[in-house]
């Protein structure tokens, strides 16, 4: 039997094949109308809703022949497109709360924006956090991004998975556009040199961070000479 598009398997109890779907909610950020459109939708079809730890809203318990349905009337994107890709950009509230450093909520969008189902060689995963609090489990993700006062700091390889991995310190008191650029770079590296089906703490394992951080920095160094350079010629 193939699985619905889009669906996630879950238990087979008694020979019954059930179904779950997350539909894509950008920083954990939804409008009134969606959210009653999600209840909406799974109390037709006779599934529950879960709060998922990638703030998103998952309905579970579908039949399989349902899947597509549910998917027409909710008209929004899933939440991941592959198990080969970036999955999300988990936000903490930021602009929201009395203790951010920095605005992220702009840098969180704008990441979520450029990266939303991009290919990686593992899933991949994003946070982006306005204190060194560090909410939505910033460096447990695969690229992080803190703010402080004096910039933003930037970790990868970070996992909360089978084998629990803290995200190595990238470069610190960077600047909105350079913290932006700077994940861009380890994208870029990441993509290019690790093989399939290597997360990217393990990548970073198996060439040593040292490395990782070097290399990562030429690219990151790179883009924002080509970026400036760009800005020169604009301003002649």
């Amino acid at each position: 039997m193939n699985a619905p598009k889009y669906a996630v398997l879950q238990k087979i109890r008694n020979g019954k094949r059930t179904y779950g779907i997350t539909p894509r909610i950008p920083g954990g950020f939804i409008k009134p109308d969606n959210l009653i459109k999600i209840a909406k939708v799974a109390e037709k079809y006779g599934g529950t809703l879960k709060l998922t730890s990638g703030q998103r809203v998952a309905i579970l318990g579908l039949n399989a022949d349902d899947v597509e349905k549910a998917w027409k009337e909710l008209d929004m994107e899933p939440g991941v497109l592959s198990s080969y890709s970036v999955k999300n950009v988990e936000m903490c509230p930021a602009s929201f709360c009395k203790r951010s450093k920095q605005n992220s909520l702009k840098l969180g969008m704008k990441l979520e924006k450029r990266f939303y189902g991009a290919s990686t060689p593992n899933r991949t995963k994003i946070a982006v956090a306005g204190c060194r609090n560090a909410c939505a489990s910033s460096y447990a993700k695969d690229i992080s991004v803190v703010a402080d006062v004096d910039g933003y700091i930037v970790a990868a390889g970070g996992s909360a998975g089978f084998h629990p991995r803290l995200a190595d310190k990238i470069a610190e008191n960077l600047t909105e556009d350079e913290a932006y650029n700077l994940v861009e770079a380890i994208y870029d590296y990441y993509c290019n040199v690790a093989e399939m089906g290597e997360k990217l703490g393990h990548f970073i394992d198996r060439i040593t961070i040292d490395k990782f951080r070097i290399n990562v920095l030429k690219l990151f160094n790179k883009k924002m000479k080509t970026l400036n350079d760009k800005g020169d010629d604009k301003n002649e």
